[in-house]
Protein backbone atom coordinates (compact mmCIF):
# COMPACT_ATOMS: atom_id res chain seq x y z
CA UNK A 1 0.00 0.00 0.00
CA UNK A 2 1.50 3.50 -1.03
CA UNK A 3 0.81 6.69 0.87
CA UNK A 4 1.23 10.43 -0.48
CA UNK A 5 2.29 12.66 2.09
CA UNK A 6 2.05 16.45 1.15
CA UNK A 7 4.46 18.70 2.52
CA UNK A 8 6.51 15.47 3.60
CA UNK A 9 9.78 17.83 4.72
CA UNK A 10 8.09 20.31 6.79
CA UNK A 11 8.01 20.08 10.58
CA UNK A 12 4.80 17.51 11.08
CA UNK A 13 4.98 15.99 7.97
CA UNK A 14 8.89 15.11 8.35
CA UNK A 15 7.63 13.85 12.12
CA UNK A 16 5.16 11.99 10.91
CA UNK A 17 7.01 10.33 8.05
CA UNK A 18 9.38 8.95 10.60
CA UNK A 19 6.29 7.84 12.82
CA UNK A 20 5.00 5.32 10.25
CA UNK A 21 8.26 4.09 9.05
CA UNK A 22 8.64 2.72 12.26
CA UNK A 23 4.85 2.24 12.90
CA UNK A 24 4.01 0.67 9.71
CA UNK A 25 7.86 -0.45 7.74
CA UNK A 26 5.75 -1.60 4.70
CA UNK A 27 3.87 0.83 3.88
CA UNK A 28 5.26 2.67 0.86
CA UNK A 29 5.67 6.63 1.42
CA UNK A 30 5.64 9.12 -1.34
CA UNK A 31 6.47 12.52 -0.15
CA UNK A 32 5.43 15.54 -2.74
CA UNK A 33 7.19 19.20 -0.51
CA UNK A 34 7.74 22.26 -2.49
CA UNK A 35 10.65 22.85 -0.45
CA UNK A 36 9.47 26.60 0.74
CA UNK A 37 11.46 28.66 2.86
CA UNK A 38 10.27 26.08 5.61
CA UNK A 39 10.77 22.58 3.77
CA UNK A 40 13.91 21.50 4.68
CA UNK A 41 15.31 18.17 3.13
CA UNK A 42 17.84 17.65 5.81
CA UNK A 43 14.45 16.91 8.20
CA UNK A 44 13.98 13.23 5.92
CA UNK A 45 17.89 12.68 5.60
CA UNK A 46 17.48 9.60 7.66
CA UNK A 47 14.79 8.30 4.73
CA UNK A 48 16.03 9.13 1.54
CA UNK A 49 17.01 6.13 0.16
CA UNK A 50 15.05 4.46 2.50
CA UNK A 51 13.32 0.74 0.48
CA UNK A 52 9.91 2.50 0.23
CA UNK A 53 10.64 5.70 0.44
CA UNK A 54 10.11 8.62 -2.19
CA UNK A 55 10.67 12.30 -2.42
CA UNK A 56 9.05 14.59 -5.36
CA UNK A 57 9.67 18.36 -5.52
CA UNK A 58 6.76 19.51 -6.70
CA UNK A 59 3.76 21.90 -5.72
CA UNK A 60 0.41 21.05 -4.75
CA UNK A 61 -1.08 23.29 -6.47
CA UNK A 62 0.54 22.69 -9.99
CA UNK A 63 -1.90 20.27 -11.27
CA UNK A 64 1.80 17.77 -13.08
CA UNK A 65 3.64 17.41 -10.01
CA UNK A 66 -0.04 16.04 -8.05
CA UNK A 67 -0.41 13.59 -11.01
CA UNK A 68 2.93 12.12 -10.98
CA UNK A 69 2.60 12.11 -7.29
CA UNK A 70 -0.63 10.38 -7.18
CA UNK A 71 0.34 7.22 -9.36
CA UNK A 72 -0.22 3.98 -7.03
CA UNK A 73 -1.46 6.10 -4.50
CA UNK A 74 -4.37 4.90 -2.30
CA UNK A 75 -3.96 7.05 0.77
CA UNK A 76 -3.27 10.62 1.35
CA UNK A 77 -1.86 12.78 4.58
CA UNK A 78 -2.25 16.57 3.46
CA UNK A 79 0.01 18.38 5.20
CA UNK A 80 1.20 21.21 2.85
CA UNK A 81 0.22 24.49 3.30
CA UNK A 82 1.50 28.03 4.59
CA UNK A 83 0.76 27.77 8.03
CA UNK A 84 1.95 31.10 10.31
CA UNK A 85 -0.25 33.60 10.88
CA UNK A 86 2.45 36.83 10.82
CA UNK A 87 3.19 35.77 7.52
CA UNK A 88 -0.59 35.46 6.38
CA UNK A 89 -1.01 39.21 7.76
CA UNK A 90 1.85 40.56 4.66
CA UNK A 91 1.38 37.75 1.87
CA UNK A 92 -2.17 36.72 2.44
CA UNK A 93 -2.52 35.54 -1.69
CA UNK A 94 0.45 33.22 -0.92
CA UNK A 95 -2.00 31.40 1.83
CA UNK A 96 -5.02 31.08 -0.71
CA UNK A 97 -3.55 29.48 -3.27
CA UNK A 98 -1.25 27.10 -1.33
CA UNK A 99 -4.06 26.01 1.16
CA UNK A 100 -6.81 26.50 -1.11
CA UNK A 101 -6.12 26.42 -4.79
CA UNK A 102 -3.65 23.55 -3.52
CA UNK A 103 -6.07 21.24 -1.85
CA UNK A 104 -8.17 21.75 -4.87
CA UNK A 105 -6.11 20.44 -7.32
CA UNK A 106 -5.30 17.60 -4.40
CA UNK A 107 -9.18 16.77 -3.78
CA UNK A 108 -9.35 16.65 -8.05
CA UNK A 109 -7.01 14.06 -8.27
CA UNK A 110 -7.43 11.78 -4.91
CA UNK A 111 -11.22 11.60 -6.39
CA UNK A 112 -9.72 10.49 -9.83
CA UNK A 113 -7.39 7.75 -8.97
CA UNK A 114 -9.99 6.53 -5.97
CA UNK A 115 -7.90 7.04 -2.88
CA UNK A 116 -9.10 4.91 0.20
CA UNK A 117 -8.65 7.57 2.70
CA UNK A 118 -7.85 11.26 2.48
CA UNK A 119 -6.84 13.16 5.50
CA UNK A 120 -6.94 17.19 5.90
CA UNK A 121 -4.74 18.22 8.03
CA UNK A 122 -5.86 21.32 9.59
CA UNK A 123 -5.92 23.76 12.71
CA UNK A 124 -7.81 24.52 16.07
CA UNK A 125 -7.19 28.34 14.60
CA UNK A 126 -10.30 28.02 12.28
CA UNK A 127 -12.62 27.78 15.43
CA UNK A 128 -11.19 31.51 16.58
CA UNK A 129 -10.62 32.41 20.10
CA UNK A 130 -12.15 31.18 23.42
CA UNK A 131 -13.32 33.27 26.26
CA UNK A 132 -11.38 31.94 29.78
CA UNK A 133 -13.45 28.85 30.08
CA UNK A 134 -14.73 26.04 28.07
CA UNK A 135 -13.20 23.79 24.66
CA UNK A 136 -13.61 23.70 21.40
CA UNK A 137 -15.24 20.68 19.91
CA UNK A 138 -16.24 19.49 16.26
CA UNK A 139 -19.58 21.45 16.67
CA UNK A 140 -17.92 24.98 17.53
CA UNK A 141 -18.37 27.15 15.01
CA UNK A 142 -15.42 28.38 12.17
CA UNK A 143 -14.83 32.13 13.00
CA UNK A 144 -11.33 32.39 11.51
CA UNK A 145 -9.32 35.56 12.92
CA UNK A 146 -6.40 35.72 10.00
CA UNK A 147 -5.97 35.07 6.71
CA UNK A 148 -4.10 31.64 7.49
CA UNK A 149 -7.00 30.20 9.37
CA UNK A 150 -9.47 31.99 7.14
CA UNK A 151 -7.54 29.63 3.97
CA UNK A 152 -7.28 26.17 6.18
CA UNK A 153 -10.99 27.11 6.70
CA UNK A 154 -11.98 26.95 3.54
CA UNK A 155 -9.83 24.25 2.60
CA UNK A 156 -11.04 22.19 5.54
CA UNK A 157 -14.83 22.80 4.15
CA UNK A 158 -13.82 22.44 0.40
CA UNK A 159 -12.20 18.92 1.31
CA UNK A 160 -15.49 17.92 3.15
CA UNK A 161 -17.44 19.27 0.24
CA UNK A 162 -15.86 16.58 -1.85
CA UNK A 163 -17.13 13.90 0.61
CA UNK A 164 -20.78 14.87 0.33
CA UNK A 165 -20.71 15.80 -3.11
CA UNK A 166 -18.66 12.89 -4.55
CA UNK A 167 -18.27 10.49 -2.07
CA UNK A 168 -14.78 11.47 -1.58
CA UNK A 169 -13.63 9.69 1.60
CA UNK A 170 -12.32 12.26 3.27
CA UNK A 171 -11.71 13.23 7.41
CA UNK A 172 -10.73 15.97 8.78
CA UNK A 173 -8.64 16.50 11.86
CA UNK A 174 -8.15 19.77 13.69
CA UNK A 175 -5.12 20.10 15.89
CA UNK A 176 -3.83 22.56 18.28
CA UNK A 177 -0.12 23.73 19.08
CA UNK A 178 2.81 21.19 18.15
CA UNK A 179 6.17 21.40 19.24
CA UNK A 180 9.32 19.07 18.94
CA UNK A 181 12.04 18.58 16.47
CA UNK A 182 12.38 19.42 13.19
CA UNK A 183 10.06 22.62 13.98
CA UNK A 184 10.79 25.82 11.76
CA UNK A 185 12.29 28.67 14.08
CA UNK A 186 10.13 31.12 13.65
CA UNK A 187 7.12 29.74 15.79
CA UNK A 188 7.74 30.41 19.34
CA UNK A 189 8.86 27.14 21.51
CA UNK A 190 12.36 26.89 18.81
CA UNK A 191 12.75 30.74 18.31
CA UNK A 192 13.05 31.38 21.99
CA UNK A 193 15.04 27.86 22.67
CA UNK A 194 17.38 29.25 19.81
CA UNK A 195 17.54 32.97 20.78
CA UNK A 196 17.99 32.12 24.42
CA UNK A 197 21.16 29.78 23.10
CA UNK A 198 22.43 33.07 20.96
CA UNK A 199 21.67 35.36 24.10
CA UNK A 200 19.34 37.23 22.06
CA UNK A 201 16.37 39.16 23.07
CA UNK A 202 13.06 36.80 23.39
CA UNK A 203 9.89 38.68 21.89
CA UNK A 204 6.61 37.90 23.41
CA UNK A 205 3.09 40.29 22.67
CA UNK A 206 1.79 41.62 25.23
CA UNK A 207 2.13 40.25 28.56
CA UNK A 208 2.45 37.26 26.97
CA UNK A 209 -1.08 35.76 28.76
CA UNK A 210 -2.54 34.40 25.52
CA UNK A 211 -2.99 30.66 26.09
CA UNK A 212 -2.50 28.29 23.87
CA UNK A 213 -3.11 23.78 24.28
CA UNK A 214 0.04 22.05 23.34
CA UNK A 215 0.96 19.08 22.01
CA UNK A 216 3.95 17.29 21.25
CA UNK A 217 4.00 16.33 17.62
CA UNK A 218 4.73 12.80 18.45
CA UNK A 219 1.47 12.63 20.25
CA UNK A 220 0.03 14.38 16.94
CA UNK A 221 1.50 11.80 14.61
CA UNK A 222 -0.12 8.50 16.77
CA UNK A 223 -3.35 10.70 16.53
CA UNK A 224 -3.50 10.93 12.61
CA UNK A 225 -2.65 7.76 12.22
CA UNK A 226 -5.23 6.18 14.18
CA UNK A 227 -7.48 8.45 12.61
CA UNK A 228 -5.60 7.21 9.04
CA UNK A 229 -6.85 3.26 10.91
CA UNK A 230 -10.01 4.04 12.28
CA UNK A 231 -11.14 7.69 11.04
CA UNK A 232 -14.95 7.87 9.51
CA UNK A 233 -15.05 9.24 6.39
CA UNK A 234 -16.58 12.81 6.23
CA UNK A 235 -15.85 13.27 10.21
CA UNK A 236 -14.02 15.75 11.74
CA UNK A 237 -11.39 14.95 14.65
CA UNK A 238 -10.24 17.17 17.06
CA UNK A 239 -6.72 16.71 18.23
CA UNK A 240 -5.83 18.44 21.63
CA UNK A 241 -2.52 17.51 24.10
CA UNK A 242 -4.47 18.61 27.35
CA UNK A 243 -1.73 21.16 27.87
CA UNK A 244 -2.90 24.65 28.18
CA UNK A 245 -0.13 26.97 29.09
CA UNK A 246 0.52 31.11 28.85
CA UNK A 247 2.90 32.34 25.96
CA UNK A 248 4.77 33.53 28.74
CA UNK A 249 5.01 30.33 31.03
CA UNK A 250 6.29 28.88 27.95
CA UNK A 251 8.75 31.18 27.55
CA UNK A 252 9.75 31.09 31.48
CA UNK A 253 9.88 26.82 31.30
CA UNK A 254 12.23 27.22 28.08
CA UNK A 255 14.46 29.63 30.34
CA UNK A 256 14.36 27.70 33.41
CA UNK A 257 15.71 24.61 31.29
CA UNK A 258 18.27 26.53 29.82
CA UNK A 259 19.32 28.48 33.15
CA UNK A 260 19.17 31.77 31.25
CA UNK A 261 18.49 35.53 32.41
CA UNK A 262 14.66 36.44 32.57
CA UNK A 263 16.13 39.77 31.55
CA UNK A 264 16.29 38.33 27.57
CA UNK A 265 12.36 38.46 27.55
CA UNK A 266 11.43 41.62 25.20
CA UNK A 267 7.29 42.62 25.58
CA UNK A 268 5.95 44.08 21.71
CA UNK A 269 2.74 45.80 22.02
CA UNK A 270 0.12 42.75 20.98
CA UNK A 271 -1.80 45.70 18.90
CA UNK A 272 0.98 45.02 16.08
CA UNK A 273 -0.18 41.33 15.75
CA UNK A 274 -4.26 41.04 14.38
CA UNK A 275 -6.10 38.50 14.61
CA UNK A 276 -3.88 37.68 17.62
CA UNK A 277 -6.35 35.24 19.43
CA UNK A 278 -6.46 34.81 23.42
CA UNK A 279 -7.06 31.13 24.46
CA UNK A 280 -7.21 28.14 22.15
CA UNK A 281 -8.30 24.64 24.03
CA UNK A 282 -9.48 21.81 21.88
CA UNK A 283 -11.55 18.56 23.20
CA UNK A 284 -10.14 15.34 21.82
CA UNK A 285 -13.20 13.03 23.25
CA UNK A 286 -14.68 12.09 19.96
CA UNK A 287 -11.32 10.78 18.66
CA UNK A 288 -10.85 9.38 21.99
CA UNK A 289 -14.47 7.48 22.23
CA UNK A 290 -14.22 6.25 18.56
CA UNK A 291 -10.64 4.93 18.14
CA UNK A 292 -8.83 4.63 21.73
CA UNK A 293 -6.20 7.49 21.52
CA UNK A 294 -5.22 9.70 24.55
CA UNK A 295 -2.27 12.53 24.25
CA UNK A 296 0.66 10.21 25.91
CA UNK A 297 3.64 13.11 26.79
CA UNK A 298 2.83 15.74 29.27
CA UNK A 299 4.09 19.24 28.61
CA UNK A 300 7.13 19.32 30.70
CA UNK A 301 7.90 16.33 29.43
CA UNK A 302 7.92 17.24 25.78
CA UNK A 303 9.36 20.79 26.31
CA UNK A 304 12.58 18.97 27.84
CA UNK A 305 13.03 16.84 25.09
CA UNK A 306 12.47 19.22 22.66
CA UNK A 307 15.27 21.82 24.34
CA UNK A 308 17.56 18.42 24.47
CA UNK A 309 17.11 18.33 20.41
CA UNK A 310 17.30 21.82 19.64
CA UNK A 311 20.99 21.48 21.87
CA UNK A 312 22.08 18.08 20.21
CA UNK A 313 20.75 20.03 16.55
CA UNK A 314 22.31 23.04 16.76
CA UNK A 315 24.23 22.77 12.98
CA UNK A 316 20.53 22.03 11.57
CA UNK A 317 18.66 25.79 12.96
CA UNK A 318 21.93 28.08 13.15
CA UNK A 319 21.69 26.77 9.35
CA UNK A 320 18.46 28.65 8.66
CA UNK A 321 18.95 31.59 11.07
CA UNK A 322 22.10 32.37 9.03
CA UNK A 323 20.00 32.66 5.84
CA UNK A 324 19.15 36.23 4.56
CA UNK A 325 15.17 35.58 4.24
CA UNK A 326 15.00 34.29 7.75
CA UNK A 327 17.27 37.90 8.94
CA UNK A 328 14.71 39.78 6.54
CA UNK A 329 11.98 38.25 8.31
CA UNK A 330 13.23 38.57 11.80
CA UNK A 331 13.66 42.29 10.90
CA UNK A 332 10.76 42.79 9.73
CA UNK A 333 8.43 41.23 12.66
CA UNK A 334 10.82 41.63 15.63
CA UNK A 335 13.24 44.56 15.14
CA UNK A 336 11.47 47.42 13.70
CA UNK A 337 8.63 46.97 15.90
Amino acid sequence: MRILITGGAGFIGSNFCYYLKKKRPALQQVVLDKLTYCGNLDNLKDLRGARGFRFIRGDIADRKSVVQAMRGVEMVMHFAAESFVDRSLHQPVDFVRSNVQGTQVLLDEARRVGVKKFVQVSTDEVYGSLGARGKFTENSPLQPSSPYSASKAASDLLALSYYRSYGLPVVVTRCSNNYGPYQFPEKLIPLMISNALEGRDLPVYGKGLNVRDWIYVQDHCSALEAVLRKGKPGEVYNIGGDAEEKNIDVVRSIIKILDVSPQLIKYLPDSIRPGHDFRYAISHAKLTRQTGWQPSVSFREGIEKTVVWYLDNQPWWQKIKKRAAFKAFYKKHYKTR
